[in-house]
């Protein structure tokens, strides 16, 4: 019994192997591969600080920049709707169809806006006077908070509801993921989320499609890391807090890109991390929203993933 176990312990260890070979082994990289240990700096990881890109969420900190004068008077809601967006399914807007948010700092029970004086200005809170529930709107979850200052502000399943002073047009969600801390407003309260994306799958963004991840984040390389077989991730430390690994994904939960070298490995610092292409693949600290690309190029070494694998405007 002993014997014919090891055997077959060889046998499935050799076609594992062999699988990884064929997936992997033939790859070739558009970018010139360095050999970098697991230990080794991992410079350029973001040269800034902040990337190159413009997403929502620089400046004064609440993702107005320059808005932080005396608040208009707040416009009043009417008719509340549920409307269909294609990033993040369905957000609760205004009668005028702009879309309410809410604040991670806010708290639901009790209902509680640390939201005041520039930040108020940034994200005007939606006032409860005549707020009433549309279709798709569940009455009860709506209800109101007493500000700092005394006015009434509505909640939506006790969460305090807000617009967004950069929103300008009706559908707009442009306050989606500012700072980390805004969302949209799911019609039972919750924050509007793409739930439903697989954990990997092509999203729409300036650079053409690209890699997202379950959340809709744009998925990058970095040149310094090294391929299967070593799948060595040269970005250890305060660039791995820069530069989120993407965990593990199933190959049933993709849709999309080409499966090819597509494999979890762990990293010599015990975090497990996926790769594509034979290639460990990140998110970036710096992209606030879905569609943005903040990490392209940053320091000519970190690249958005394409479709199929390779690193998008990496130099030959």
């Amino acid at each position: 019994m002993n014997t014919s176990w090891r055997s077959a312990s060889l046998v499935a260890t050799a076609a594992a192997v062999l699988v990884l070979t064929t997936a992997c082994g033939q790859e070739t990289s558009s970018v010139g591969s360095q050999s970098v240990g697991a230990t080794a700096a991992a410079g350029g990881f973001d040269s800034s600080g902040t990337g190159t890109g413009t997403g929502a969420g620089a400046g004064n900190g609440y993702g107005a920049d320059g808005q932080q004068g005396s608040a208009d008077a707040p416009k009043p809601a009417g008719q509340l709707a549920v409307s269909a967006n294609a990033e993040l399914g369905k957000v609760v807007t205004d009668s005028a169809g702009m879309t309410l948010y809410r604040f991670d700092a806010d708290t639901a029970e009790p209902p509680k806006s640390n939201c005041d004086g520039g930040c108020a200005t940034a994200w005007p809170p939606v006032p409860v006077d005549d707020a009433t529930a549309g279709a798709g709107l569940d009455k009860a979850l709506l209800g109101e908070v007493t500000r700092s200052d005394g006015t009434k502000q509505l909640t939506i399943g006790g969460w305090p509801a807000y617009r967004y002073a950069k929103d300008t047009q009706a559908g707009e969600t442009s306050g989606q993921g500012v700072n980390g801390k805004w969302f949209a407003l799911a019609p039972d309260g919750k924050k509007a989320s793409l739930a439903s994306l697989p954990g990997l799958s092509v999203g729409k963004t300036e650079l053409g499609d690209v890699v997202v991840d379950k959340n809709g984040m744009t998925v990058y390389r970095f040149s310094k890391d090294e391929a299967w077989p070593k799948s060595i991730s040269a970005c250890t430390g305060s660039c791995l807090e820069k530069w989120p690994a993407v965990a593990p994904v199933a190959e049933n939960d993709v849709k999309g890109i080409v499966k090819k070298g597509l494999m979890p490995f762990t990293r010599p610092d015990g975090v497990k991390q996926m790769s594509i292409g034979c290639w460990p693949i990140y998110t970036f600290s710096g992209d606030k929203k879905p569609g943005d690309v903040n990490g392209q190029g940053i320091g000519g070494t970190w690249f958005a993933v394409s479709p199929d694998g390779k690193p998008i405007g990496a130099p030959k």
